[in-house]
């Protein structure tokens, strides 16, 4: 199954469904991988805070692909905006992958409580990396639309990417709409809304008369709106049937009912990034 490649604005391609290790084990992230790229995935999303860097980078090393048919996406820890510690951290990114280059590179969060609101010097220091080959595109997570708009504004390198919570219960329309508007392209992290849309009865009836699962569903409604999107699991099955979403259309009654499911902000199952200020210890 050929999974597509979405054009950025940085004009490099991305695989348009990937695979997403947020909370896996450390330890057990490196076999977790190496079953997504057994199975086909191409697109590997990692995070410093995720503190499995290393794995992914093992499980690559492993699968006997080359280092150029794996995208691999990490971002800043978010104590590590100041322009210095940011190199620094880049660096260690680089080191834990075991490669000389990321595909790109993400500000996890642009944490406007902190650093006196300044995420900008944060950025331009990510226009650093670009322009020195180290990260091929550079993008941001969980960006407001207030947030995109001042980088756009005050910056050389428009974001390639904007990873933002997207579900069926969050459309987030508003970033999504912003995004576009800057030939920014959306990824999708909580696709599945933390599995809560997967017993949600308008999705289950699609998924009945489709003759597919509600997960495949749910991300094939991601895929067909025109995001980027990386399920998580570390059961073999389940990768798998991620994987598996390519094959089939839905209709456009059926994207309507699943986008007509958005209960906006309270549908939200991570933070608020207007408020959130988490810097690990």
């Amino acid at each position: 199954m050929t999974v597509p490649d979405l054009v950025l604005n940085s004009g490099r391609t991305i695989p348009q469904l990937g695979f997403g290790v947020f909370k896996i084990d450390p330890a057990e992230t490196a076999e977790a991988v190496s079953e997504a790229l057994k199975i086909g995935y191409r697109h590997i999303d990692t995070a410093e805070m995720y503190r499995n860097e290393k794995g992914v980078g093992e499980a690559v090393r492993a699968s006997g692909l080359d280092r150029s048919e794996v995208y691999i996406t990490s971002k800043l820890n978010n104590g590590f905006h100041r322009p210095d510690d940011a190199r620094r951290a880049f660096d260690g990114t680089l080191e834990a992958l075991g490669s000389d280059y990321l595909d790109l590179f993400l500000i996890h969060w642009p944490l406007p409580t902190l650093y006196g609101g300044d995420f900008v010097s944060t950025w331009r220091t990510l226009e650093e990396f670009s322009h020195d080959g180290r990260a091929r595109s550079i993008g941001v997570s969980n960006f407001q639309v207030a947030h995109v708009r001042r980088l756009v504004q005050e910056c050389d390198v428009v974001p390639a990417v904007n990873q933002i919570e997207v579900h069926p219960y969050l459309g987030n329309e508003e970033v999504r709409a912003a995004d576009a508007e800057h030939g920014i392209l959306t990824e999708a992290w909580s696709p599945l809304a933390k599995g809560r849309v997967l017993i949600d009865p308008i999705v289950g009836a699609i998924a009945s008369r489709t003759g597919r699962t509600p997960a495949q569903v749910v991300l094939r409604w991601h895929v067909q709106r025109g995001d980027i999107v990386f399920p998580k699991s570390t059961t073999p099955a389940r990768i798998e049937e991620n994987f598996q979403i390519f094959d089939f259309e839905l209709e456009p009654e059926d994207i309507a009912a699943i986008s007509a499911l958005d209960r906006g902000e309270e549908g939200r199952t991570g933070p608020n990034p207007d408020v959130f200020a988490f810097v690990p210890r």
